[in-house]
């Protein structure tokens, strides 16, 4: 499975970058807004650290608003991937986008029905939102799994599933073993993956008897 960051915070993402683990990049108007600056600075900026897809979200609801703004975002890196809505308009703009080459993430899908709409649509990437699916109730995983078992059924549908609004480390792991291809995830989400109280015990063990020896490296 492929691991993207949720995040527009450069210097978080160049910290990541450096441990080789990141395979992409994932914003949103939100982590813009949280970031506080200037749009297409931080996305030039973040293609520059991450050689993988880095999705930019347009802001236009419209085909035609769509069109534009997309094409003006794909102008910025060739690992843009333009981020659209599920919605009608978003559909026919992935239509024409990836018809022109440019990498579409469909997002803000909440049914297997929207996800098998996005493929048909030719998306390089449709999101299913997990965390946001718990949040009222339901199992975001199921969903996940839905989606694997309709892109698995066709051949012909090349859409990758883009796990995203992942709020814990175990969302993670099942989504891998569901076989999402990639899960967008929080920094600390990410971070939080090579924890485990027993490899800090194994190391505080291996420090205090490596001490007793008295030697050095």
């Amino acid at each position: 499975m492929k691991f993207f960051v949720d995040t527009a915070d450069v210097a978080e993402i160049a910290d990541l970058a450096a441990t080789g683990l990141l395979d992409g990049v994932t914003t949103n108007p939100s982590l813009v807004a949280k970031a506080g600056r200037d749009f297409k600075t931080i996305i030039r900026e973040i293609c520059a650290l991450v050689p993988g897809p880095v999705s930019a979200e347009v802001a236009a609801l419209d085909y035609e608003g769509m069109i534009t703004e997309g094409r003006t975002l794909a102008k910025i890196a060739k690992n843009v991937t333009v981020k659209l809505p599920l919605t009608w308009e978003g559909l026919k703009a992935c239509k024409t986008l990836t018809g022109e080459g440019t990498m579409v993430n469909v997002t803000l899908c909440f049914s297997a029905n929207q996800a098998l709409l996005a493929a048909k649509a030719g998306a390089t990437f449709v999101s299913p939102f997990i965390g946001r699916l718990d949040d009222q109730g339901l199992e975001g995983m199921e969903l996940i799994s839905e989606i694997r078992t309709i892109y698995d059924n066709y051949e012909t549908l090349s859409t990758q599933i883009l796990a995203a609004s992942i709020r814990t480390v175990n969302h993670v792991k099942q989504a891998a073993m569901i076989g999402a291809d990639v899960s967008t995830v929080p920094p600390a989400i990410l971070k939080a993956l090579v924890k485990h109280p027993l490899t800090d015990k194994g190391i505080e063990t291996f420090m205090a008897d490596w001490k007793k020896t008295g030697q050095k490296i």
